[in-house]
């Protein structure tokens, strides 16, 4: 579970699951449910009571999140993969024939 800090993210809201999966229901406007176990992003599986919320913008997902000992957060997610930097930088000459991915395709559970 320690995967979660290899990204950039930003604490929303901490509270009980329950708690945290209503703050994403009534804030966020595209919400996907996803089951406990699901890995929503490299590395990072979910648990909780299902079925969990996922929230997601144009360049960030936000989940609840919770580590044992802890608590459960809200956290705003930055999609921005290390794989994405060095792929982009090893084909700088054919990144204008390449499509640009968006953040829907780098989503585990899309």
């Amino acid at each position: 579970m320690s995967c979660i800090d290899k990204y950039n993210y930003e604490i929303l809201f901490r509270g009980s699951f329950k708690e945290c999966a209503k703050f994403i229901r009534e804030n966020c406007k595209n919400i996907k449910e996803v089951n406990p176990g699901e890995e929503v992003i490299e590395g990072v599986m979910l648990i909780g009571i299902p079925p969990i919320p996922v929230g997601y913008e144009e360049d960030c997902i936000i989940i609840p999140y919770t580590k044992p000992c802890y608590g459960t957060f809200v956290l705003k997610v930055k999609i921005e993969e290390e794989k994405d930097k060095k792929e982009s930088k090893e084909n700088k000459e054919n990144e204008d024939k390449k499509d640009k991915k968006g953040i829907l395709s780098k989503l585990k559970f899309w």
